[in-house]
Order: structure tokens, then C-alpha cells, then sequence
């Protein structure tokens, strides 16, 4: 099993753990508030869980299911956590199509609400260009 594949594998296991957050007592608050910083509906648990079986299968299907996995998710979910600093609100979830523009906001609580996507969306996309084209070979 190459690199990228193992990651993908780890994806599905974060991925996972995201989509559970509403379901351990205790990581949200009285708001509905995961760790008190963002709200995490059943849409956002049935995007986890999509893209979580998502890098499941791409793991176990081989290198370039796994290259693709890691290029094109990177590419969405840091881009969505980019743009929820510009708007307030990601594209995954159709945020910015139901809820009015917040503006540009380098907050820590902007920062923080964002991070989970710039930190997966970026690693993906790093790992997919860095370990990507080993991956398909070996």
C-alpha cells in the first residue's frame, strides 16, 4: 500500500470522527456548537460521511484512485475554507447560497471556524502533488 493510499485511509478516519462530533456528549455546547466554534448539521454530517467513503474506497482501489482522491478533494475543501474567510460560509454545504455574505474576516473565531477545512483541504492537495505520481507508480 503506497503513502497516498495510507492517507486516504487516515482521511476516512478523520472524515469519520467529523461526522460523529454532534454525537459524542460534551463536544457541543448548549447553541448546538461543536467545541463551542462551529455548527455541524445533517447536511455537513452526510457530506463527512460521503467524503469519507470517498477516500475509503479511493485507499483501497489503488494509487490513482487515491492521487485523484487527494487532488480533487484538496482542491474543494481548501477552497471552501478559504472562501468562509471572504464570506463567512463554505460552498460545501451550500452555506453561501442560504445565508446573507459576513464579509471578510480575519477573526480567531473565523480563523478557527475554518481551520478543520484549510488544514484537511491542504494536506490533500500537498500530498497529492508531492507523493502523488509515486503513488500511481507503485
Amino acid at each position: 500500500m503506497s503513502i497516498i493510499q495510507k492517507i486516504c485511509i487516515g482521511y476516512f478516519i478523520a472524515l469519520m470522527g467529523a461526522a460523529s462530533l454532534n454525537y459524542i456528549p460534551g463536544l457541543t455546547d448548549q447553541e448546538g456548537l461543536a467545541f463551542g466554534i462551529f455548527e455541524l448539521d445533517l447536511f455537513d454530517d452526510a457530506l463527512h460521511v460521503a467524503s469519507a467513503l470517498w477516500a475509503l474506497v479511493a485507499g483501497v482501489m489503488g494509487g490513482r484512485a487515491a492521487r485523484n482522491f487527494l487532488l480533487i478533494f484538496g482542491a474543494l475543501y481548501l477552497g471552501d475554507g478559504v472562501f468562509g474567510f471572504f464570506t463567512g460560509y463554505g460552498y460545501l454545504d451550500f452555506g453561501i447560497f442560504t445565508n446573507p455574505a459576513e464579509g471578510l474576516s480575519f477573526t480567531l473565531f473565523r480563523f478557527l471556524a475554518n481551520l478543520p477545512h484549510l488544514v484537511l483541504g491542504g494536506f490533500a492537495l500537498f500530498a497529492g502533488l508531492k507523493w502523488g505520481r509515486q503513488g500511481v507508480a507503485g
